[in-house]
C-alpha cells in the first residue's frame, strides 16, 4: 500500500516589498536542476545558481521578463537532507529580476508559496 503523502504549506506575504528588501536574506551556493514553468515561456528545466529564504536565482537559456509568475520545483537529495527519498519542494513565485551573464541568463524569483512533498 502507497504512503499517503504529507504536505506542509506556507504562504510568504512580501507586502510589497522591494528587490533590495528580498536580497537581504543569507544566499546558499546550491545548484540544483529545477523544473520552471512561467507564464513567458514553457516548462523548462534550469539550474539553481543560489538559494536564500526569499527567493532563487536560476541560470538558464530563455528569457523571463521581470513580473513574470514562475511556478518550480525542486528535488532536494535525499542524502543531503537525512531523508530516506528525495524531498521536492514546489514553489509559486515571481521574477524580480532578469539579467544576462556571461552567454546565459540570469533570473531572480521570489518566493511567494511553497510545498514540501514527503514520500
Amino acid at each position: 500500500m502507497a504512503q499517503a503523502k504529507q504536505f506542509a504549506t506556507v504562504e510568504a506575504d512580501r507586502g510589497g516589498k522591494g528587490y533590495a528588501d528580498v536580497q537581504a536574506a543569507p544566499r546558499f551556493p546550491i545548484k540544483l536542476p529545477v523544473a520552471m514553468k512561467s507564464t513567458a515561456a514553457a516548462v523548462s528545466v534550469v539550474e539553481t545558481e543560489n538559494i536564500s529564504a526569499n527567493g532563487v536565482l536560476f541560470q538558464m537559456d530563455a528569457d523571463v521578463p521581470v513580473g513574470s509568475a514562475v511556478d518550480f520545483t525542486i528535488s532536494l537529495p535525499a542524502n543531503v537532507v537525512g531523508a530516506e527519498a528525495d524531498v521536492r519542494v514546489e514553489c509559486r513565485g515571481r521574477v524580480v529580476r532578469s539579467f544576462e551573464d556571461g552567454g546565459r541568463r540570469g533570473v531572480g524569483v521570489v518566493i511567494d508559496q511553497y510545498r514540501f512533498e514527503r514520500r
